[in-house]
């Protein structure tokens, strides 16, 4: 479902943004000096896709390794993903545990 939608950084609202027929998925973030703070996951109801929100996850991940920028997880789904996926725990800043 994630493979056809283009991911959007919009730096103004401080969010990615995933449009998925006419909903939109969110991840609200604050950026400070080289680390990304990921505060909140919003995923509308309409969508039903069991796997929608981790590919959404990814796709934010990878995102922000191509900018080799440090992710602080504050929100407990994104906790939660990057406990599951060993390969993203690298992404984490010196001294951030999860």
């Amino acid at each position: 479902m994630t493979e056809a939608a283009e991911l959007i950084d919009n730096d103004f609202l401080r969010q990615f943004e995933l449009k998925i027929d006419d909903k939109l998925a969110k991840i609200e973030y604050s950026l400070q000096e080289r680390k990304i703070f990921l505060t909140k996951l919003e995923i509308p109801e309409g969508i039903n896709d069991e796997g929608f929100e981790e590919d959404f996850l990814k796709l934010v991940f990878d995102n922000i390794k191509e900018r080799n920028i440090s992710v602080v997880p504050t929100s407990p789904q994104i906790a939660k993903f990057v406990r599951r996926n060993r390969a993203y725990k690298r992404m984490l800043p010196v001294g951030v545990r999860i």
